[in-house]
């Protein structure tokens, strides 16, 4: 699957289950105002799109990958097929979707609770443990990621962002590219995102 291209499509029919092997799918759910919110990004390894099979039955949001994928489908019969001969990937399907319960409640605790350099801090946070690559300069979120991504997943605006990020940068903490994230300084990024005192400089 190239990299732009959408596996499935908020609102149609949930007719597959999907796994990741290879590559970053994001998923992008789109208000009735048009407002885009970046719900996940999934890595590989991680199943998407088989919570609407238990529910209405439709995709809840986009998945369109950001980097070329491989990936894995199942027709949404035999998941529950599965689910009904191996008690296991039942429970193992409960215990993902806890996670992802979790996580969108953390999420929506910072939006109500917390200012916006703290959420960007956050979201970054998260990538790191999700997509984190040792570089030279620091710590690399490991695929493609725009301003405005950051922005739809803390629910702020592209001039926001990049308005923290270049400052962040004169700083030091993070170095952006067009669509690349290093975290150069993870200890001041996470000092940000609990709200403790600002890292001192080494000297």
């Amino acid at each position: 699957m190239p990299a732009a291209a959408a596996l499935f499509t908020q609102g149609e029919p949930a007719a597959a289950g999907h796994a990741l092997i290879d590559g970053r799918v994001k998923i992008v759910q789109t208000g009735p105002d048009g407002q885009q919110v970046v719900m996940r990004f999934i890595g590989p390894g991680e199943m998407f799109g088989t919570l609407a099979i238990f529910t209405d039955g439709l995709y809840p949001a986009d998945a369109v990958a950001v980097a070329d994928c491989v990936e894995l489908s199942w027709p949404a019969a035999a998941m529950t097929e599965l689910m009904d001969r191996h008690p296991v990937i039942a429970r193992n399907a409960l215990s993902i979707v806890g996670g992802r319960l979790r996580e969108v409640q953390n999420r929506l605790r910072e939006v109500a609770t917390e200012r916006v350099e703290r959420r960007i801090a956050h979201a970054l946070l998260r990538l790191v443990r999700q997509a984190g690559r040792r570089v030279e300069a620091g710590v690399e979120i490991d695929f493609p990621l725009s301003r405005q991504d950051v922005a739809e997943m803390t629910g702020t605006t592209l001039h926001t962002v990049s308005r923290t990020l270049s400052a962040w940068e004169s700083q030091g903490i993070v170095e952006s590219g067009r669509q690349q994230v290093v975290i150069r300084k993870p200890h001041a990024l996470v000092a940000i995102a609990e709200d403790l005192p600002p890292v001192p400089p080494r000297g």
